[in-house]
């Protein structure tokens, strides 16, 4: 009855040993591989600074993005080192491959010298022609009025500007 019992268990184990044993597949880690916190960067040319960002938060991803989940405050200077205008955005995320920045929720850019705000809910800069554009509503108040409308295209410190599709009531100088 043991030499029964003791072959029963050792077949057992013999089926279950040659059963087949799957792995598990692993999973890519596609999150961000540092974190940084509460940053200053500078960007100059020719000794002079161009361009100051402030972030709380900085999440850089294997392929060069960079995610900036609790906002960005970007300020660009002309040739002088004088500040023309500020660049504000809740959330921000930078596309490495396409050198391309974009930010959401309140994005607001105000041109210093010539007094003008612009207030969107998404915005994207392109550093090396220094345009900005947006596909969403506008608003672009002025020294004396408001314009707004769908769709943007225009410099970074918003000295000259396209809307799109305009709307409300305009001003027209002869």
């Amino acid at each position: 009855m043991a030499y029964r019992f003791l072959i029963i268990i050792c077949s057992c184990l013999f089926l279950t040993r040659c059963g087949k044993v799957e792995t598990p597949v692993p999973i890519e880690y596609n999150g961000p591989l540092s974190e940084m916190q509460n940053v200053d960067l500078l960007y100059s040319e020719n000794d002079r600074i161009k361009v100051k960002m402030r972030a709380t938060k900085i999440l850089e991803f294997k392929n060069g993005d960079r995610e900036f989940p609790e906002g960005l405050y970007i300020e660009f200077y002309n040739d002088l080192g004088v500040l023309t205008s500020t660049l504000k955005a809740n959330h921000a995320f930078y596309f490495k491959e396409n050198d391309l920045w974009r930010g959401r929720e309140k994005v607001e850019v105000i041109n210093i010298e010539k007094k003008q705000q612009l207030n969107t809910e998404e915005l994207f800069w392109k550093r090396d022609t220094k345009k900005i554009y947006t596909e969403k509503f506008v608003t672009i108040k002025l020294e004396n009025e408001i314009v707004y409308g769908t769709g943007l295209d225009a410099i970074q410190d918003l000295s000259s500007y396209t809307i799109r599709k305009p709307e409300g009531e305009f001003e027209v100088k002869d």
